[in-house]
């Protein structure tokens, strides 16, 4: 099993989360449907087994970003929720422990055909930030899970606002998702120069596309960006989705669940 070694840095830099103490702030960019989710939730479980406090913020309208951590639970999330409770929301109406203590958040986003879901992601942040949520909780690590097959509005929250302090792209050797990726790149190095979150890498999540690796690393070279990590193809992943678990969770001990934790080790062990 691999082990990780953390030290805090203390940061309470009043930026937009502004509060509470915070180890790592990820964001996790995506195209839609190319396995961002799965990929992040193998993290938080993975980093919770080492007994860190992990947080995982859906931001997605499908609110399905932590579906495999709570059992197959769709969670109420803070839209719907606020909807409902108005100005009565508490903490514990938006927030479920799921597996190993990951703490499980999903902005969720508006009815169908109404109203806009980059607005939605907004709401649902302001809403968190009002119930000191960070300080409260004081997690160690938080995973934003955004889609990105578009930057802008509230999709772009994590990287405009400070809420994340380095950002992380899901592709494949896909020509849609490495369109996306690039975009999402692009957005993120815009934002630079204002101090905010800083693309990290890319994260290959393999499709099985013909000559896929050479693929994604000649793109990569393109984009000057880096492959991080490369997650293989394997039918593990959903036996452990029919199962409502992680990879990590159900198979610890698999070649894929190996892959996770080591790929978890890389955005954390710096």
């Amino acid at each position: 099993m691999c082990c990780f070694v953390f030290i805090s840095i203390g940061k309470n830099d009043g930026s937009g989360s502004g509060e509470g103490v915070l180890l790592k702030r990820i964001a996790v960019y995506g195209k839609g449907g190319i396995g961002k989710s799965v990929t992040v939730s193998n993290m938080s479980v993975a980093l919770a087994q080492q007994g860190l406090k992990v947080m995982q913020i859906g931001c997605d309208p499908k609110a399905d970003s932590t579906i495999n951590i709570t059992g197959g639970d769709r969670i109420s999330t803070v839209l719907r929720t606020m909807r409902e409770k108005h100005d009565r929301v508490e903490i514990e109406d938006i927030i479920i422990k799921g597996d190993f203590g990951v703490y499980c958040v999903e902005a969720g986003g508006p009815p169908p055909g109404v109203g806009c879901a980059g607005r939605g992601i907004i709401t649902a942040f302001e809403k968190l930030k009002e119930l000191h949520v960070y300080e409260k909780i004081k997690p160690d690590i938080v995973f934003y899970d955004v889609l990105g097959d578009v930057v802008c509005g509230g999709f772009a929250m994590p990287i405009r606002k400070g809420y994340a302090d380095d950002v992380y792209v899901v592709t494949s050797g896909e020509m849609m998702s490495l369109y996306a990726a690039n975009n999402i790149i692009s957005a993120v190095r815009s934002n630079i120069e204002r101090g905010y979150a800083q693309f990290r890498g890319l994260i290959l999540n393999k499709k099985n596309v013909e000559n896929e690796e050479d693929i994604v690393r000649k793109a990569a070279e393109e984009m000057n960006a880096e492959v991080l990590h490369v997650i293989p193809r394997d039918s593990i992943v959903q036996e452990a989705e029919r199962q409502h678990k992680t990879v990590v969770a159900a198979f610890p001990d698999s070649k894929q669940a190996l892959i996770y934790k080591e790929l978890s080790r890389k955005v954390f062990g710096d």
